[in-house]
């Protein structure tokens, strides 16, 4: 259930399904994350709440599976939350912490961005490409939409961006170009050759860029709009090895781009559309 995107609307949907019946009930489970949905059904009065660790289920387990799992994750933070069942609000030492979250309350967006960060390859296997959408609201930002795509293939991510560019009426695209550096640009001017193209380039590493983003949001100057639970997750679990849960932050260094560029980069007035 953690992993549903739009959890809680999904799940105030199925509740009209339990209308029939003298005791109509419901069975969820999942490893537990500190999303809304699950901080909501925690604080439920009539919810029944059961926890089963890995070790409970150890007589179903292949054994090799508890040598070599079990045995490299027990204590860490992931172990906890994994194989112990714990609700882990925040990774110690994380960038980012829930309580940094503000939902945006409406206001007039100014200038926006669509940010792309493209794996280097296509496959099934690659990393996802992180697509993220953010607009300047007064002296903050408002992170609008996530649109990561995986499996993206070239075209796919460009078609992916250029429809975020247009649904958003946004002001350009900024797109990392160290892996692929012109090729990227002319793979979005395949899907449309009229959308405006920013290309940056890395010169350190993920979690240095991500540093001065993260104050940001300390400063209360970053909203989100609803449904980024995904992207959330990810910035929560980033560390300071530059992946999160073992993974490439892919969401995370496309929001890292757009907050970089809206924020960090350019503080000069500006004309939409310019």
């Amino acid at each position: 259930m953690c992993k549903w995107p739009n959890a809680e609307a999904a799940w105030d949907m199925l509740q009209f399904g339990l209308r029939l019946g003298s005791r109509p009930r419901q069975l969820a489970t999942t490893t537990p994350r500190p999303t809304r949905l699950i901080k909501r059904l925690l604080a439920d009065k009539e919810a029944i709440v059961t926890r089963m660790t890995t070790r409970h289920n150890h007589a179903f387990l292949a054994p090799s599976f508890l040598e070599a799992v079990v045995a490299r994750y027990r204590g860490s933070v992931l172990g906890r939350q994994e194989l112990d069942g714990e609700l882990i609000e925040d990774l110690p030492g994380a960038l980012w912490q829930r309580g940094m979250f503000r939902r945006f309350e409406g206001g007039n967006v100014g200038r926006i961005l669509v940010a792309v960060d493209p794996p280097v390859t296509g496959t099934a296997r690659s990393d996802a490409c992180g697509i993220v959408v953010a607009g300047r609201v007064g002296e903050g930002a408002v992170v609008l939409e996530d649109c990561t795509l995986r499996p993206a293939a070239p075209l796919q991510w460009a078609r992916r961006a250029v429809a975020a560019y247009k649904a958003h009426a946004a002001d350009a695209i900024v797109v990392e170009v160290n892996q692929g550096g012109d090729l990227v640009r002319q793979v979005l001017a395949q899907v449309d050759a009229t959308v405006p193209v920013r290309q940056l380039r890395a010169d350190r590493g993920k979690w240095l860029r991500a540093e001065p983003v993260a104050a940001l949001y300390g400063r209360g100057l970053v909203q989100h709009a609803d449904g980024l639970t995904a992207l959330e997750d990810e910035m929560c679990a980033f560390g300071a090895d530059g992946r999160s849960e073992g993974h490439s932050p892919d969401r995370v260094d496309a929001l890292v781009w757009a907050l970089t560029e809206l924020l960090l980069n350019d503080n000069r007035p500006r004309i939409r559309g310019l």
